[in-house]
């Protein structure tokens, strides 16, 4: 717009303000007068540089061209990027198997998205005495290549494991559950080569945030090199990573930090293949990201997808050189959300139209809805087949009756949400430059700088809710005697018994001693103290190790050991 054009609309605001906002202000007692934005907020604005169009660099549109609305058919998922079924894991592999086949029964296809149990996550086995009471609580209990053959006995025929992905939320032993599910697929005849799947395998945003590491930062991430250049190389079908900004914000992160982290973190996994040798485009495209944002502020959530996927973009075209757009497009399977942070245990059914407004705003920002997660997620993991009947169906409410998936970006050109996305885009940038400055994301986390953040973040926001200047109804406001607590009745049988989960540790373990007895221990430790001969040597690959140990069943804590015995183990303060 040509410059005299804004400076009259510049001055056209004051006048406005003065004589119409002002007034209207003090008669309805406004402590904050409603926000109104005009094209000087955006001068020198570009649409083919800032925005682009969908599915094209630099993607602030959207990452795809059409929105990922799937046809009405039967047993249709909500969403666009769903490979793998909904997040479950419970107690025993039986007791998950059980599920999974349950699942089948009622329509549901797809391959497992394993929650596992703590102890998995943190390569204990269910043996250990210092992880007893927690083997089976928070997801299904792996040690060895029994326990895969247990839960996919679930998966055959037509869901077999060439015909289906499986998501796995495991980060800093990934590699070694990966093994385990090449060796029972190559006990079944499929080749590696053919197989579908996405690990978490995003291990730096575990020191930071979700708290499930092994390793110090650094043996860490040469584990991460591993995976690059083996599953480039071998498992074209299976992602590297599935980088979780989310998890850091869940952590306590603001808006800005969870930006600045995680591009900080997704550099430190592209340099790591780089060094490696790798080509930048034959690995990038096979990162994908769990997930970012989270929160209620929909028109800041929408701005920073925005400003999130034009950063990525930016960093991966003109830090790494590549070449092709699918490196540089971010792949999740939601965009805007709420988080479960914005849930609440009080009024738990208020959750619902919490997770409405995050399906609205994944929308806006450029993708399908995700009515996520569903309204009884404070109630504890092990959501109930009500409440995911009740978010895919508000999903579908907004994909088939809302007409909201036929316009992409509607924001785009828009003076308030381009000076959003440019504003939140400059915090980025300033954040991930401090982190660069520290020497990268490793460093920061070693120095603790990330950590401290984040727990100063969370508790001035905790402050903040109990000073009532963050408003949570039904928790800090709108408590008073007369307001209803509308309490909820089950329906449906939860799919895994209070009886069940009672009784997972004890049979798990004599699982695990059936195993230990039964297989050629002296081929095992063999195999361990190859391992361990391997994990000295920095250039050496161990996934083919971890294979060859997998196939001999031998446990994930006794390869952990080994290599806690070489690489050493993180303490939760060792940065303090």
């Amino acid at each position: 717009m040509h410059h005299d054009k804004l400076e009259e609309i510049k001055k056209k605001r004051e006048e406005w303000e003065e004589k119409v906002l002002k007034p209207a202000a003090k008669r309805f007692r406004m402590e904050k007068p409603t926000e109104f934005h005009t094209p000087s907020e955006i001068e020198g604005f570009d649409f083919l540089r800032d925005v682009g169009f969908p599915g094209q660099y630099p993607f602030t549109s959207a990452s795809f061209p059409v929105n990922l609305v799937p046809a009405v058919r039967k047993g249709a998922k909500p969403g666009g990027l769903k490979r793998a079924s909904q997040y479950s894991g419970y107690g025993t592999p039986e007791d998950t198997r059980d599920y999974y086949k349950a699942q089948a029964a009622l329509g549901w296809s797809g391959g497992p998205n394993f929650a596992l149990d703590l102890p998995t996550q943190c390569g204990y086995d269910s043996d250990n005495k210092t992880v007893a009471g927690e083997v089976g609580k928070v997801g299904v209990a792996i040690d060895t290549l029994r326990d895969f053959e247990v839960i996919f006995e679930a998966f055959t025929g037509d869901q077999d494991m060439d015909k289906i992905a499986t998501n796995m939320t495991m980060n800093a032993a990934a590699n070694i559950l990966i093994a385990m599910y090449i060796a029972l697929a190559e006990k079944r005849g499929i080749p590696m080569a053919k197989l579908k799947g996405t690990p978490q395998n995003d291990i730096l945003k575990e020191f930071v945030s979700r708290g499930t590491y092994i390793f110090p930062p650094r043996p860490s991430m040469r584990m991460f090199r591993d995976s690059v250049v083996f599953f480039t190389k071998n498992l074209p079908g299976i992602n590297i990573t599935s980088i979780g900004g989310y998890h850091i914000r869940e952590g306590g992160a603001t808006r800005e930090q969870e930006m600045a982290f995680s591009l900080a973190i997704g550099i430190a996994y592209l340099q790591e293949g780089v060094n490696a040798g790798i080509d930048i485009d034959d690995f990038a495209p096979k990162f994908t990201f769990n997930g970012s944002g989270g929160s209620l502020e929909i028109y800041k959530e929408v701005a920073f997808h925005r400003a999130y996927r034009r950063m990525w973009a930016k960093i991966v075209k003109e830090r790494f050189g590549a070449k092709k757009e699918e490196s540089m497009r971010i792949r999740v399977p939601m965009f805007a959300h709420i988080g479960c942070g914005s849930t609440t245990k009080q009024r738990v059914l208020n959750n619902l139209s919490r997770t409405m407004i995050g399906g609205i705003a994944g929308l806006l920002s450029g993708g399908p809805p995700a009515v996520f997660p569903p309204y009884d997620e404070p109630l504890g993991l092990g959501w109930s087949l009500e409440a995911r009947q009740l978010a895919d169906d508000g999903a579908r409410i907004l994909m088939y009756e809302t007409g909201m998936c036929d316009v992409l970006d509607p924001f785009a050109g828009s003076y308030f949400m381009e000076s959003l996305t440019n504003e939140i885009e400059k915090a980025g940038w300033e954040g991930l430059q401090k982190i660069e400055d520290m020497g990268g994301a490793v460093t920061a986390i070693e120095t603790g700088y990330m950590q401290r953040e984040i727990a100063r973040s969370a508790a001035e926001r905790q402050a903040r809710i109990e000073r009532g200047e963050i408003l949570l109804v039904g928790v800090n406001c709108f408590t008073e005697e007369y307001e209803l607590d509308v309490t909820v009745n089950r329906l449906v049988e939860h799919p895994y018994s209070e009886q069940k989960r009672y009784d997972a540790e004890e049979k798990q373990k004599v699982n695990l001693a059936e195993v230990k007895r039964t297989r050629n221990n002296r081929e095992v430790k063999r195999l361990l103290l190859e391992l361990e001969k391997a994990a000295k040597k920095e250039d050496e690959n161990l996934m083919p190790l971890f294979i060859q140990l997998a196939k001999e069943y031998a446990s994930l804590q006794e390869q952990c050991d080994v290599l806690r015995g070489v690489f050493g183990e993180w303490q939760q303060d060792t940065f303090i």
